[in-house]
């Protein structure tokens, strides 16, 4: 029986791509999306794959919405914790309600979604659960002081709760990528990306398609060996 994965902004972008290549992987995949209903209408259409909508920083929803997956599809057995929002100020300018956005969604939504599959998981001995980082929680990022904290919590928030999970079948692992060609990246001014792509010795942004290969090989069943572990895929930007 396919084992059931979900994947949390996974409708698009590098969550797209992510439930792509796992679904390809024979994984029952569920995506989650939180806002945009259209393009959720139309990934699920175009892909065969069933989205679910709730917000990542809602506890509560992230534990009803997991139950709800159990029973429609079977137990989660892999998570990807993909989902994430940007609200970029200088120290400056940057509201209180910026900064708790940020850190509730892209840190806090990490353990709402990890406390809804960590008991099913260890009573089955068995789970997978890869974390999306940024190349910005490791180097940091001007103007991004919410995003980069966020983001490097979810790398020690990997290592600890690896060491949890290691005797009992479950490995924890994140994925730190640099600069992808999404929408988000397509959107920053030309001048601009020119820069951000001089600043990369392979020359050029990364695929989402590369990034969802990283997380395919973490999730397998056969790399039980790799727990703790963040996987950095920015083209050599940042040597971590």
């Amino acid at each position: 029986m396919a084992r059931v994965a979900v994947v949390t902004g996974g409708t698009r972008g590098i969550g797209k791509a992510i439930a792509l290549a796992l679904n390809k992987a024979g994984y029952r995949v569920v995506a989650n999306y939180a806002g945009n209903e259209e393009k959720a209408k139309t990934f699920e259409k175009d892909t065969g794959i069933p989205a679910r909508k709730w917000d990542v920083a809602d506890f509560g929803a992230c534990m009803d919405a997991c139950g709800q997956i159990a029973k429609e599809f079977g137990p989660v057995e892999v998570l990807v914790n993909n989902a994430g929002i940007t609200r970029d100020a200088t120290m400056r300018k940057m509201a209180r309600e910026s900064w708790d956005a940020v850190v509730d969604t892209n840190l806090g939504g990490c353990f709402n979604m990890c406390k809804a599959v960590w008991e099913g998981m260890l009573d089955r001995g068995f789970g997978r659960i890869v974390n999306i980082g940024s190349i910005n929680g490791q180097a940091g990022q001007y103007g991004q002081v919410n995003y980069a904290a966020a983001k490097s919590g979810i790398h020690g928030f990997t290592k600890a709760l690896a060491q949890e999970g290691a005797a009992k079948g479950i490995t924890v692992n994140a994925i730190a990528p640099g600069y992808i060609d999404t929408d988000m990246v397509a959107a920053v001014p030309p001048n601009v990306l020119e820069k951000i792509v001089a600043r990369i010795p392979v020359g050029r942004l990364g695929k989402a398609d590369e990034i969802a290969r990283g997380v395919a090989f973490l999730v397998a069943d056969d790399a039980g060996f790799i727990t703790g572990s963040t996987m950095s895929i920015n083209g050599g930007q940042h040597m971590y």
